[in-house]
Order: structure tokens, then sequence, then C-alpha cells
């Protein structure tokens, strides 16, 4: 029974939720599975992903192909990066200690990176977000200075003719 790494999908229309899980390759692509290995979130910026690290790397000893998909996830959590070196101390070539510090180098350098992208994404919500409040204010300060302007002007115009009638109650007044 030829097993894959693989995702089902789940939630609505557009807006997607997949679960990894290890299937059967000949089983439907919702259909029966072996294992829930964890899920992937896509609709969230960054894409969050919760992985049964373990459960994942112990598929992939045991001869479980991931699909395209599956395998991108697999080593943006470092679960192929541990196969890897793990398979090193399988032909002698890495101790298991060796192993284990340079898997947690790599996941170090890999939550600086993920990090930094979070960081900068959250910087620049709050750059637009300020730039949008400026641009806000300057809008409001341009219809003042508008609504002002044409304050000035109807009282311009209509100045002249205020003048003509106190004039005209001036001389009718004079006239009794």
């Amino acid at each position: 029974m030829p097993v894959r790494i693989r995702l089902q999908r789940h939630g609505r229309k557009g807006h997607a939720i997949y679960t990894i899980v290890a299937a059967d390759s000949r089983s439907p692509r919702d259909g029966r599975f072996i294992e829930k290995i964890g899920q992937y979130n896509p609709n969230v910026n960054p894409a969050a992903i919760d992985l049964d690290f373990d459960a994942a790397l112990r598929w992939l000893h045991n001869g479980a192909v991931p699909s395209d998909t599956a395998r991108a996830i697999l080593s943006y959590k470092g679960v192929l990066m541990k196969k890897h070196l793990l398979d090193g101390v399988s032909k002698g070539a890495l101790t298991p200690e060796q192993v284990e510090e340079r898997f947690d180098k790599w996941l170090g350098d890999k939550e600086g990176k993920v990090t930094s992208k979070s960081d900068s994404l959250k910087k620049s919500k709050e750059d637009a977000a300020k730039a949008r409040l400026e641009a806000d204010v300057a809008k409001n300060a341009e219809r003042e200075a508008v609504a002002q302007a044409k304050l000035a002007a109807e009282a311009a115009a209509l100045e002249p003719v205020a003048q003509e009638a106190t004039e005209g109650a001036a001389e009718e007044a004079s006239a009794e």
C-alpha cells in the first residue's frame, strides 16, 4: 500500500483550510486517511501551519511520499531537514549530537526569518494606516479651506446687497 502525505481540503468556498494527512495514494483527496498529521491555513499572513513533527518524520522514514504542496510545508517546518540529517546518522556521517546541534541552529535561523517577516508586515500595516490618516487630515484641511473660501465669497456677495439695504433703509428713515 503506497502511502502519501497530502492535503485534504476543508472549509467554505474561497476560504479553504487544509488538513495534512497520511493516506493511501489510491483513496480520494478528501476521503479515507490513515493518520492526521496537521493543519494548514493559508488564509492568514503568514500562513498558519500546525504540524505533528514526530508523526510526519515517522511517516517519511517509513517511506511515505509527500505531494508537492505537502513537501513545501514539510520543508518549511524543517521535517525534511531533520530527515536528511538523520539519514546522515544512519550512514555514519554524523552523530546524533551533531544532528541536534545543526537542526537547532537551522531552526533558530528559520524562526528569525519568520519573526522578521511578521514584524515587517506589521510595520508596513502601521505605516499604511499612518499614511491613510495623514491623507485624511490633508483632505479635511483642503475641504475646510474650500468651505472657508466659499463662505468668504458668499459674504462678499451679500455685503453690497446689505449695504444697499441699509442705505435704502436710511433714506426711507430720512424721508419720513
